[in-house]
C-alpha cells in the first residue's frame, strides 16, 4: 500500500546534484544507445548520473529494463520482463573496452520468472569483461535469486571482486518498501555468499528517509557484520515520482557521517554515507579500501594494481 503524507518535509538546500550536462555525459549517452544497453544510472533516476557519467563511470543494468517486483521505492519499470540477451554481456564488454574502465559495476532487475534469477547472464557478463580487459575488476550488485544459493554459486564461481547485494531497509518496512523480498533471506544470501568466497568482500547499503528510526538502522549496521559484510553504503531515499513511497524525512549530513564513524568502529572496512550516496557511488574508493587490506574479511591478490577512477 502506497502510504501518503498531507506535509512532506521540504528538500534541503544542501541536497543537490551537478545537473547530467556535458561533452563527456552526451559521450556516455550516445556509447549506451548505440549498444543498446540500459544503465541503473538512468533506469532507476540515479541523481548522481551526471557526476558519475562525467567521470566516464556507469552501472550496466542487465537482463532488460522491466522488473518482475514492485518495490516502492524503485523507479524502474515493472511489467513482464524481456527475453533474455545473450549478446548483452559481450556489449557491455564491449562498452567497457570503449570507456578504458579498469572498475566495472553489473547489476540486474529482479528476474523471478528464472528459475535461476539470471545468474547466469551475471557469470556471462563477468567472463567477457575479463576476456577483454584481464585487469578490469567486476563488482556486481545482485537480487536476492529467491534464496536460492544454487543462483550464488553461479555468481561466485565467475569470481567478482565485490559482491554487492542491498539489504535496503530495516525489517519493520520491509512489506512496504521490499515487496516479494525477505530481510532474512537477504542476510543469508550475504552470508553464503562469504562462505564460499571468503576473500570476496560482500556489500550492502540502506536508504533512509523512509519512516525508519536510527537505532533500527544502527541494528542493520550490526547484523550486517555479525553476516560479515564488509561494505557499507546509506544514502537519503529521494522519492521518484508521486506514485512511489513518500520521503518522510531527510536525514542531514551531519548524521550520516556520524552513522560512517559508528560503521567503521563496528568493523566495516568502508563505508559510504551521505545523502546523495548509492549503492554503486564512488565503488571505485571501496575497491581501493580492498585492495589496501582494510576489509578485515579480504586479502587482496599478490602485485593487484589499484583500482583507479577515470
Amino acid at each position: 500500500m502506497l502510504v501518503t503524507i498531507d506535509n512532506p518535509p521540504p528538500r534541503p538546500a544542501w541536497l543537490r546534484a551537478p545537473a547530467p550536462v556535458g561533452e563527456r555525459y552526451r559521450g556516455m549517452k550516445d556509447l549506451v544507445e548505440r549498444l543498446k544497453l540500459h544503465t541503473v544510472c538512468e533506469s532507476a533516476a540515479c541523481p548522481n548520473s551526471g557526476e558519475c557519467w562525467n567521470h566516464g563511470t556507469a552501472t550496466f543494468m542487465i537482463l532488460g529494463n522491466f522488473c518482475t517486483r514492485r518495490c516502492g521505492f524503485c523507479a524502474v519499470q515493472k511489467g513482464a520482463p524481456l527475453e533474455v540477451d545473450y549478446d548483452e554481456p559481450r556489449r557491455v564488454a564491449e562498452a567497457c573496452v570503449a570507456l578504458g574502465l579498469r572498475y566495472a559495476v553489473i547489476t540486474s532487475v529482479n528476474r523471478d520468472d528464472r528459475k535461476d534469477g539470471g545468474a547466469e547472464l551475471f557469470a556471462l557478463t563477468i567472463g567477457a569483461i575479463r576476456e577483454r580487459l584481464p585487469h578490469c575488476r567486476v563488482e556486481v550488485l545482485v537480487p536476492d535469486f529467491q534464496g536460492s544459493r544454487a543462483a550464488m554459486d553461479v555468481v561466485m564461481n565467475a569470481h567478482p571482486d565485490v559482491l554487492n547485494h542491498n539489504i535496503e531497509t530495516v525489517p519493520r518496512l520491509y512489506r512496504q518498501v521490499r515487496l516479494g523480498a525477505r530481510y532474512e533471506r537477504s542476510l543469508d544470501m550475504l552470508a553464503y555468499a562469504k562462505r564460499i568466497r571468503p576473500h570476496v568482500p560482500t556489500k550492502s547499503g540502506l536508504m533512509l528517509g523512509l519512516g525508519e528510526t536510527l537505532d533500527e538502522v544502527r541494528q542493520v549496521m550490526r547484523d550486517l557484520r555479525e553476516h560479515n559484510v564488509d561494505i557499507l553504503t546509506l544514502g537519503q531515499y529521494l522519492r521518484p515520482s508521486a506514485n512511489h513511497l513518500p520521503i518522510l524525512r531527510y536525514v542531514s549530513p551531519e548524521e550520516f557521517s556520524s552513522l560512517k564513524r559508528e560503521g567503521m568502529t563496528m568493523g566495516f572496512g568502508h563505508v559510504e554515507a551521505g545523502p546523495l550516496v548509492r549503492s554503486s557511488y564512488h565503488a571505485h574508493e571501496a575497491g581501493e579500501s580492498v585492495e589496501q587490506g582494510r576489509c578485515g574479511n579480504y586479502e587482496p591478490a599478490r602485485g593487484a594494481e589499484l583500482i583507479e577512477h577515470l
